[in-house]
């Protein structure tokens, strides 16, 4: 049955393409993929009618049912008729897609439901990689993408693996990133936030400012509000390189840039009790976003007797990398020097491993098997002015961590991921 309404789905959608004929970005990438396409999707607004991901529907069932404007009827026979007949009152004029992988084969099945217009590479890591012999077979599988571009292929500049894919691509390329050689760079990179914890969510706790060179050579003078990161900045940038290579004014761009909202769980700052602020990364975890996560961290300095704590849990999919890829966090967090470390499931005790090893003392580290577990300690522990970062793969359910410690956790709906019916229960 799955595969007969994958089938009918996936037939339907491309007969709306075919009709229609909208403008395809595919996004792809180990991580970033959701930031860059919401990023896209929201600038691109400012000239298009523009569909994008529905949820985090990338797969074989979800780019078809992006495309259709619907979402999975579950077990439901009659839902799925409801989807199949139903078509959408207004097709988009462009589609901003994300693209994600598990098998060898995988995107070439996704290119072939919609092949992409413009294709968009963010970073490679070790995640999803269970079924691939290597980095570099991972990095083949998600290149395909490239081969079926047709008007225009984004590349990230700052990940070397990336740039090694160019030729793989029978289009031009762009080039984004803060690197020198990047035809989209971002330079100036500043990040500001208030020294005290005491904000309401929503209300102004940061302000990066960051200068965009355009492949045009125009110049964007980026503030943006309460984002984190460099890595928030590099997201913006392939959506700078679209717009401008779709014809959109820098006023267009400029309009829709501040507006861009990152989803709950991707370097979020909520107050924390008893006066901390609490970082909130625990959408999903790969190697490669939790370095761009701890630089964050590293970047913030307590003050008085208060703490940068790292609450890390596994990283999943990593197939034959994990223990590898867990020690080297570890390493990373030593090198970083946090003041606590906090390892969430059974993998993330080689976070720990790393961590001692490279330094920090072991009374200044605890694991947990669960992050229910870890959110009571933290709960009693953490102290006025500690800065927590909190960030796991979604199978460590490190949101559990955040509610146990946010100021208002009657908001955990509006503010967390995974606060469904569905997600509670499990």
């Amino acid at each position: 049955m799955k595969h007969l309404i994958q089938n009918l789905i996936t037939s339907k959608a491309k007969k709306l393409l075919a009709i229609h004929k909208p403008l395809v970005i595919a996004v792809t990438g180990s991580v970033g993929k959701t930031s860059v396409r919401n990023a896209i999707a929201s600038v691109l607004s400012a000239k298009f009618r523009v569909g994008t991901t529905i949820k985090n529907y990338n797969n074989e069932f979800g780019v078809p049912l992006t495309i259709l404007g619907a979402e999975s009827a579950g077990k439901s026979i009659f839902g799925w008729l409801k989807v199949l007949f139903s078509s959408p009152k207004v097709m988009p004029e462009v589609f901003v897609l994300e693209y994600g992988i598990d098998r060898p084969g995988d995107m070439k099945h996704l290119c072939e439901i919609a092949a992409p217009d413009i294709a968009v590479m963010t970073r490679i890591s070790h995640v999803h990689a269970e079924y691939f012999r290597s980095i570099e077979e991972l990095a083949e599988e998600k290149a395909v993408l490239l081969q079926h571009a047709k008007q225009l292929v984004v590349l990230n500049a700052d990940d070397p693996r990336v740039l090694g894919l160019e030729g793989h691509a029978h289009c031009p390329i762009l080039t984004y990133g803060f690197s020198s050689a990047a035809n989209v760079r971002a330079s100036n990179y500043l990040l500001q936030t208030r020294e005290d914890f005491s904000f309401e969510p929503g209300e102004h706790f940061s302000t990066i400012t960051a200068d965009v060179t355009t492949q045009d050579g125009d110049g964007l003078a980026l503030e943006l509000q309460n984002l984190l990161g460099q890595h928030s900045v590099s997201a913006l940038l392939p959506a700078i390189a679209i717009a401008k290579h779709l014809g959109l004014t820098r006023e267009q761009i400029l309009e829709k840039l501040p507006t861009t909202q990152f989803e709950p769980g991707r370097m979020n700052p909520i107050p924390g009790i008893k006066g901390s602020l609490i970082i909130d990364s625990s959408y999903n975890a790969a190697p490669a976003s939790m370095e761009a996560a701890l630089e964050v961290l590293r970047g913030f300095s307590p003050v008085e007797s208060a703490r940068r704590i790292a609450v890390l849990g596994h990283m999943a999919e990593l197939g034959q990398y994990s223990e590898q890829e867990h020690r080297m966090i570890g390493l990373k967090v030593g090198e970083i020097g946090v003041d606590f470390l906090l390892t969430v499931g059974e993998r993330a005790r080689d976070i720990r491993r790393g961590a001692i090893e490279a330094g920090i003392p072991e009374d200044h580290t605890q694991h947990f098997d669960t992050p229910a577990s870890a959110g009571r300690w933290l709960d009693g522990e953490i102290h006025k002015g500690d800065i927590v970062l909190v960030k796991g793969s979604q199978s460590a359910r490190t949101e559990k961590v955040v509610k146990d410690v946010m100021a208002e956790p009657l908001r955990a709906p509006e503010l967390l991921v995974r606060q469904t019916d569905y997600w509670q229960s499990h």
